[in-house]
């Protein structure tokens, strides 16, 4: 009997703390419904300005350093404001598929779930006032900006040229590829030697130094600027010796450097690039920073894209011309796709490798397998060899 009274008020009380935590997320979801519609609302305004802005500014000629600073504050601050109205998009659906996976265990689980949303509320309203707040300094901050940004000259693209943008993983770098443009383009003192300029492009593995190098050197006004842009080897560099005597006019030289070389080497290298043609410049491509000592100018450092840029290239390139809205499951497990990437220094070409795989088949299964199987893979790997994959591959 006492079995059976007891087992009768658990659940009655089990009931009766649903309906209390129903009626408080009812009630919660009213109260704050009308004002995180107006957030969207203005969130949606701001990243339609500043998508315009950056989309702008990239297709023109920007030399002025102040400018390049400001576009990449207002970019970062563009993928942040993406992230956040994502949150507050798929939030309330995310959160309900959590009650529901949880509504029928004891109380003691609802009132960690009570707890659980109230602080997960808060933290996602505070962030999203903190990044809205930031998006709208930002782009206030750009009036000075559109108005220099009208005298500077417009590049020739393709109608095409976007969609390859994306394609080819020209993705952000907005400040470096107009400060490499700016390398390139500009005048050399004519009250100089003939020393050639040297820019050193350093970063890590897969972060997009290639990329960036290639794209710039795919612009019109560098190719009419420059009679040859040879791409060379670390390993075989020293070869233009003897092959590059019967070159005129100004040529960039592209060397990538997978090992470190003497200064002797370097000094013969540069003694042979100043015989060609005045105005002749040199990009040097590395993971190593030590190879920076051989630039005339401030190296270009790129750096693994930040958690908000990784996050939104990602979506792009998985969901591709689909509407992420019409998969939120999809949307949160590529949430966890990212953070793995992340926290693993992931590189442009495992990104685009995972997402390449994902996008023909958008099912959460399907999804939930590769991920699981990917973690699978690296905890054995930790195990085995101390280490991650990615390490061991580098």
């Amino acid at each position: 009997m006492e079995v059976a009274i007891s087992a009768v008020t658990g659940e009655l009380l089990s009931r009766f703390i649903s309906f209390l935590m129903n009626k408080y997320r009812s009630s919660l979801s009213h109260a704050h419904s009308k004002e995180q519609k107006k957030m969207v609302e203005r969130l949606q305004h701001l990243l339609m300005r500043a998508g315009t802005i950056v989309e702008e500014a990239d297709a023109r000629y920007i030399t002025n350093s102040g400018m390049m600073t400001q576009l990449k504050k207002l970019s970062e601050a563009m993928y942040r404001g993406c992230r956040v109205l994502d949150t507050l998009r798929y939030g309330t659906l995310q959160d309900s598929g959590s009650f529901d996976e949880v509504s029928n265990d004891s109380s003691i689980s609802c009132l960690y779930l009570a707890k659980r949303s109230r602080t997960t509320g808060k933290a996602v309203h505070l962030e999203s006032h903190d990044a809205l707040e930031s998006l709208e300094i930002a782009v206030a901050n750009m009036a000075e900006f559109v108005v220099l940004l009208g005298g500077c000259d417009r590049m020739s693209r393709r109608p095409y040229d976007v969609y390859l943008y994306t394609e080819n993983f020209m993705f952000g770098r907005h400040a470096e590829k107009q400060k490499l443009l700016s390398f390139l383009l500009q005048h050399s003192d004519p009250h100089g030697d003939h020393a050639p300029a040297i820019l050193p492009v350093i970063g890590g593995a897969s972060v997009g130094k290639k990329t960036l190098v290639a794209h710039v050197c795919g612009d019109k006004r560098v190719h009419s600027r420059f009679s040859s842009i040879l791409h060379l080897n670390g390993d075989s560099f020293m070869r233009i010796l003897d092959n590059g005597r019967s070159m005129f006019g100004m040529v960039l030289v592209v060397i990538t450097f997978s090992s470190d070389i003497g200064d002797d080497d370097w000094k013969k290298f540069h003694s042979f690039v100043i015989t060609m043609g005045r105005g002749s410049k040199i990009i040097i491509i590395s993971r190593l920073q030590s190879l920076a000592r051989f630039g005339s100018v401030k190296p270009i450092f790129l750096t693994v894209l930040s958690y908000d840029e990784l996050r939104y290239l990602f979506k792009t390139l998985v969901f591709g011309s689909v509407d992420p809205m019409q998969h939120p499951r999809l949307v949160e497990i590529a949430d966890e796709y990212v953070k793995v990437l992340h926290s693993t220094q992931g590189s442009l070409v495992a990104i685009n490798m995972f997402a390449d795989v994902l996008r023909r088949n958008l099912n959460v299964q399907f999804w939930r397998g590769i991920l699981e199987r990917g973690l699978r893979m690296v905890k054995r790997n930790l195990s085995i060899y101390g280490v991650h994959p990615t390490i061991l591959i580098e």
